[in-house]
């Protein structure tokens, strides 16, 4: 951007050097949700705060319960869980969006920190054309306190920003399909930050190296 102060960057990773505007990483800012206190941008997404109950023997958190209406219901059954790994520095994936036609994710971090980014698509949706960030950070002793759940046909993926392994945690609402997952290239669907730059998610890790 033309006359923008720019703050340098330097990432653990090969794709994670360069420079972003502050204009840039102010609008990375804007859009981070790092707590379940406000209305998520995108309608459908719920972020709910979870709880550790911790004593002298160690902890316990609740991840999934059957009275919990936001995140499960008939619309949002149960079918399976998984969980991957991911090294620091990188995005699942660094230029193309993943997409389901039906299914609904619920996503833990159970160890390191990641960002998940949304964007939603959807011609019907009220926030058509919305972009938000959830950071799901996970504690010393626990889950992060967060879990967010990504509806269908939103555009959606991750990277990781902690220094170390992250460990994601999904509940699925539908047992896996391949016919139901899809994706999207970025430049296919020119997803914009709100100051107008293109989204990336070295911008995303920029936001983070600019606070160390």
């Amino acid at each position: 951007m033309a006359g923008a102060s720019r703050r340098p960057v330097a990432m653990k990773g090969k794709w994670m050097t360069g420079e972003y505007s502050s204009e840039t990483l102010d609008a990375v800012e804007s859009v981070l949700v790092r707590d379940g206190a406000a209305a998520p941008a995108i309608f459908d997404v719920t972020v709910r705060s979870l709880r550790t109950n911790r004593d002298p023997r160690g902890t316990l958190t609740e991840l999934l319960r059957t009275d919990w209406s936001d995140v499960y219901g008939d619309s949002m059954p149960f079918a399976q869980v998984y969980t991957s790994t991911t090294e620091p520095g990188v995005a699942r994936d660094i230029d193309t969006w993943h997409v389901h036609q039906n299914q609904t994710d619920r996503f833990y971090c159970v160890s390191g920190r990641i960002v998940v980014a949304i964007a939603d698509p959807r011609e019907d949706s009220l926030s058509r054309g919305k972009l938000m960030l959830v950071e799901l950070s996970a504690q010393e002793d626990a889950p992060a306190p967060l879990m967010v759940t990504i509806p269908a046909r939103t555009l959606h993926g991750f990277v990781v920003t902690s220094e170390g392994t992250a460990t994601l945690l999904n509940f699925p609402t539908q047992l896996y399909d391949p016919q139901d997952e899809g994706r999207l290239p970025f430049a296919e669907a020119q997803i914009t930050f709100p100051d107008g730059s293109a989204f990336d998610y070295r911008a995303v890790s920029a936001w983070y190296s600019s606070r160390r």
